[in-house]
């Protein structure tokens, strides 16, 4: 309801009640019976008249105002006395809640402090927002936090803390405002950094934002006050995130640019290791980050910079590059020191014995580091006077600590040749007085080659049998045919190289040469038995007697049937021949058979067999079954000592194409 409605509403209630009282007055006169003195109390007029308060008259200079008239009141104000107003309007107060005002103590008790605030009511605060020290007393003037108007009991309540929260507050965010910086305690550590402590307010220092170095233990800077820059507020959440490594930068950036104006390449500066990584380590020059690669650590070797520095540790390091566009400077410790190779040739001559450490093998040598940037390679060939060595590793092993012999020094390439067997005596040295040609010799059967076979004589001193040296009378294709490795053997010395360090030897030559004797029991036009023991593109071989080979070359047959002559001999199989060349040098036997079937029934089987042998004869037959026979020669055809009823085992014909190619 309206104030208008209801001043409406009560003077008609009052002139409803004015009539009531006029007629019942008139109706019921009463005699009033006033005592004397309470008639000289009454009011009266300023003639001593007493005054009638129910005569309108009293109303006439009251002014009236109509509600109208109530938009304007530059008239009612012009018509106020301008030094009354004042007092008026000094007496009121423009309070609202949640504000920063200043009270004047009035009172206190046990529990509260009164103040007064210019409102209609005192303001109260708790004793426990003050210490003992900072109590205030009576009359002193204190700023305080307006919490709320009234609370259920009418009392307006304040709060000390809170004004110097707000304070504190308003301060942080000017600051924030003109990029200025705070001070403030680091308190304690939590996840991902530290609380720091900025005159009451509590910041969050990420441990990104401690310091441009790593801190590699955040407990050692709580209790610590330092300089902050403040980079982040919510003023809703009332957080805010600070940082010191912002304010370090911008310090060290002028350093930087000063830094860079006043090094030169050469020069040497003091750092400090700042980070480590798998290339290099930065290192801090006091503004400015450097790059000590991980080659300019050490004139030797460097698996990791962890094996020369570690984090926070001093150094001295020389300039070695400097990029002013990219900002880079590249640092270098081992500069610090001469060059190892410097004077090498005086430090290691040529034939001198040194010792050294195996840091590198590969499949060729081993590295072997002399001192800190010297390095040699020993050879395969340099590790053993004798011994087939196919890798280092037979010999060495990483880390190893070894004696070696300088061998040849390259200054412009920087490379040394050391060698491991230099060291012992060279067993070649006299090898011509210790194996005359002609001795006969022990050995061990070490290697077995397409070739020959390598017998060790002594440790560091091999031999080569050939097989052409194997036997008088045989035609060897591999050397197992006769040895086998680690077998004990008796040799005998043919030939001896001290330049190519070769020694050739002989199994055959401890037996007398048979072939004088061959030549007189086989003569030409003899008839003689052999049994097949291997049937090849370019001939049938037999065994005979005094262990000679026969062979009947194939070009004794016709050409047209020669293939199908060749598939009817059997491995095992007795013939008869007649002797018509005797070679005592190429070991052969020449034979041929008499009366062959022009005609022969071809087994497909045994053909397709044969053909196999040939493809196989024609690529591994030995020079020595390479069978020229005189065309002059008188070929008779007579009946061969093959019947066609014969069975035909392709299988047996296939072993021993199979052992001949072996």
């Amino acid at each position: 309801m309206s104030d208008e409605k209801q001043i409406t509403e009560s003077e008609e209630t009052s002139e409803e009640i004015q009539e009531d009282i006029l007629v019942e007055a008139e109706e019921s006169p009463v005699e009033l019976d006033v005592a004397a003195e309470e008639l000289e109390a009454l009011p009266e007029d300023e003639n001593g008249e007493m005054l009638d308060y129910l005569d309108s008259s009293l109303f006439d200079d009251i002014r009236q105002v109509h509600v109208s008239d109530l938009d304007t009141t530059e008239d009612l104000v012009d018509q106020i006395d301008s030094n009354i107003l004042q007092k008026y309007v000094d007496t009121i107060s423009d309070i609202a809640g949640k504000v920063i005002i200043e009270g004047r103590v009035i009172g206190q008790n046990e529990k509260e402090i009164i103040m007064d605030i210019g409102f209609k009511s005192e303001g109260v605060i708790s004793r426990s927002e003050f210490t003992t020290k900072n109590m205030p007393a009576i009359g002193d003037v204190v700023e305080v936090y307006l919490e709320r108007l009234e609370d259920e009991n009418g009392q307006t309540i304040l709060s000390k803390d809170k004004a110097d929260w707000y304070r504190t507050w308003n301060n942080i965010l000017d600051t924030y405002s003109s990029e200025g910086t705070v001070l403030g305690t680091i308190s304690h550590r939590i996840k991902g950094g530290m609380i720091v402590e900025v005159d009451g307010i509590q910041a969050f220092l990420p441990g990104s934002q401690i310091d441009v170095h790593p801190i590699p233990d955040f407990d050692e800077l709580i209790g610590k006050e330092m300089e902050f820059r403040i980079v982040k507020v919510n003023q809703l959440r009332k957080n805010i995130v600070i940082s010191r490594k912002a304010l370090l930068e911008d310090s060290l950036m002028e350093k930087r640019e000063s830094l860079l104006k006043e090094i030169e390449v050469g020069s040497i500066l003091d750092g400090r290791v700042k980070n480590i990584t798998d290339f290099g380590v930065f290192v801090d020059l006091g503004g400015f980050d450097g790059l000590l690669h991980i080659t300019d650590l050490s004139w030797g070797r460097v698996k990791h910079p962890t094996e020369m520095v570690e984090v926070g540790e001093e150094i001295s390091v020389k300039v070695i590059d400097i990029d002013l566009e990219r900002q880079r400077i590249s640092l270098g410790l081992k500069q610090l020191s001469p060059h190892p190779w410097e004077g090498i040739t005086d430090k290691y001559p040529v034939g001198s014995n040194v010792k050294g450490k195996v840091v590198s093998i590969t499949n060729y040598g081993a590295f072997v580091e002399i001192e800190k940037g010297i390095e040699g390679l020993v050879h395969v060939s340099e590790m053993s006077w004798g011994r087939n060595i196919h890798h280092p590793s037979e010999v060495v092993q990483l880390n190893d600590e070894v004696d070696a012999q300088v061998i040849t020094i390259n200054t412009e390439e920087r490379k040394i040749a050391l060698g491991f067997k230099q060291l012992e005596p060279d067993p070649w040295e006299d090898i011509v007085e210790k194996y005359p040609i002609g001795t006969r010799q022990k050995g061990i059967v070490r290697n077995l080659a397409q070739f020959g076979a390598f017998v060790e004589l002594v440790e560091g001193v091999d031999g080569l049998i050939h097989v052409s040296d194997l036997s008088w009378t045989k035609v060897i294709r591999h050397p197992k045919e006769v040895v086998e490795t680690g077998q004990d053997l008796e040799v005998e010395v043919l030939e001896v190289s001290h330049e190519n360090r070769r020694i050739a030897l002989g199994l055959k030559q401890l037996e007398p040469d048979p072939w004088p004797d061959i030549l007189d029991h086989f003569e030409i036009g003899k008839k003689v038995q052999g049994e097949i023991i291997r049937v090849l593109d370019k001939g049938v071989i037999l065994q005979m007697e005094l262990n000679v080979e026969g062979i009947i070359p194939s070009r004794t047959f016709p050409q047209n049937e020669r293939k199908n002559i060749l598939s009817r001999f059997k491995e095992g199989a007795e013939l008869e021949c007649e002797v018509t060349e005797v070679n005592p040098e190429d070991k052969k036997v020449i034979l041929r058979l008499e009366n062959i079937p022009l005609e022969v029934e071809v087994d497909k089987s045994a053909e397709s067999i044969t053909d196999e042998a040939q493809e196989e004869s024609t690529d591994d037959s030995p020079p020595s079954e390479d069978i020229n026979v005189d065309e002059s020669t008188e070929i008779k055809t007579v009946e061969a000592d093959i019947t066609e009823d014969e069975p035909r085992d392709s299988e047996n014909e296939v072993e021993g194409d199979d052992e001949a190619e072996k």
